[in-house]
């Protein structure tokens, strides 16, 4: 599958099988986050890995939307340092989107379905996963095999038009 395939079949999986995920296959997913790019390389991540039933069901009660977490093969739980200041805390969140997309298309590549779910609570989840206290978990990455329908590239996304979006030179 190349790039662009991965990104037209990538879609929100919040449905499971019960099917684990191999070791190799969730440690490419990882090794995919830990070489996407970061603002002057700074790489202010680290990723807890969750994969036993009953933490994956503890987590899912970080936040009214991390549901789908309890039904997943793996979850990765992004960690990062407080960040100090506003122009810190852009930047982290950016690297942060950068290696949640590179996880998400990696697991593409490996017919590994994903969805994101915010982090709200941040003294259950760090309970729960055991991270220092001057870090945050803003965001989870949930991974398994769809139950609902396999991956497949989606010919008609439910995006605004191409021209509507694309503006050359000006607005």
């Amino acid at each position: 599958m190349n790039v662009f395939e991965a990104i037209s079949t990538r879609r929100d999986v919040r449905q499971y099988t019960d099917d684990p995920i191999k070791p190799d296959d969730l440690d490419q997913i990882l090794e995919a986050g830990r070489r996407s790019p970061s603002s002057s390389n700074d790489q202010r991540w680290d990723f807890v890995v969750v994969t036993d039933r009953s933490e994956l069901r503890d987590l899912s009660t970080v936040w009214q939307g991390a549901k789908h977490v309890a039904s997943s093969a793996a979850t990765v739980a992004l960690v990062a340092p407080q960040p100090a200041e506003d122009d810190s805390l852009a930047s982290t969140h950016y690297d942060l989107g950068q290696t949640t997309m590179c996880m998400m298309l990696a697991a593409v590549d490996l017919g590994i379905g994903s969805a994101h779910s915010r982090v709200g609570d941040q003294d259950r989840a760090r309970e729960i996963l055991g991270f220092p206290a001057d870090r945050v978990c803003p965001w989870m990455i949930v991974f398994g095999y769809p139950a609902d329908r396999p991956l497949r590239a989606i010919r008609h996304p439910k995006r605004r038009p191409f021209d509507d979006v694309v503006h050359r030179g000006r607005w």
